[in-house]
């Protein structure tokens, strides 16, 4: 599925592995995972309501967030990317990846869109490595 400000992928392994596998591949690209917010304790402990497990993670590429930060101070606002690792009961997981590209173009600056396309580049290689590894742990 795509959308203008994000991309995904559907594994059809459990939740852990997605979030393992995904988590190695993130590292291999130079992510570091520097936030992870898990809304379904969330959702439990404030609302009472169980509908799956769902996480956010905020990932950061130090060298190109230090770019980004030197282009525009305040692009921080923007950062860091989020991915998302959901799973609906008796659902596949879903991983979903933001479009940085995206995000970054709305400074109207040539050059941090390009740093945006960098991330997006980094991203689908996370991508497409954790395809190849969900479907041959599968």
């Amino acid at each position: 599925m795509s959308r203008t400000y994000g991309f995904s992928i559907q594994l059809g392994t459990d939740f852990d592995h997605a979030l393992d596998v995904l988590s190695r591949e993130l590292k291999k690209q130079g992510f570091g995972i520097v936030s992870d917010i898990n809304m379904q304790t969330i959702f439990k402990e404030k609302l009472a309501v169980d509908e799956g497990r769902y996480r956010i993670l905020g990932v950061c590429n130090p060298w190109v967030a230090h770019q980004a930060l030197r282009a525009d101070p305040d692009i921080g606002l923007l950062l860091p990317c989020n991915v998302v690792v959901r799973q609906a009961k008796d659902e596949p997981v879903t991983i979903a990846f933001t479009a940085p590209e995206v995000l970054l173009g709305l400074v109207y600056r040539t050059d941090v869109v390009k740093l945006g396309m960098e991330i997006r580049s980094r991203l689908e290689k996370v991508r497409d490595a954790v395809l190849e590894k969900s479907s041959k742990a599968a």
